[in-house]
């Protein structure tokens, strides 16, 4: 999840990641390059799911309408492990929720 390899000789390139400074809009679209797999990001659904989550607590309606499309098609071990690292995400400070 969200965590990139590369060949010792390649350049590594960063992922798009969430950040402080985007608000549910922004979370929504970086979720949507990650169910997707675009925008330089995997297609990765718990990455995505983890992303849509932060996007609906950020007030997006629309992240929420994506993740419960993508929970009807994942294993709930996938969503379990989306929801955990939604919380390190917030933990950690990087997604700021509104008091």
């Amino acid at each position: 999840m969200i965590a990139q390899e590369t060949a010792p000789d390649m350049v590594e390139e960063a992922l798009p990641l969430p950040t402080v400074e985007m608000n549910g809009d922004d979370l929504f679209k970086l979720g949507m390059m990650y169910s997707t797999g675009q925008g330089g990001c995997p297609m990765d659904r718990v990455s995505a799911h983890m992303i849509f989550n932060l996007a609906a607590m950020k007030g997006s309606i629309e992240a929420r309408v994506y993740r419960r499309e993508m929970s009807a098609e994942m294993e709930r071990e996938e969503i379990a492990e989306a929801q955990k690292a939604a919380r390190r995400w917030i933990d950690a400070g990087v997604v700021q929720l509104a008091a």
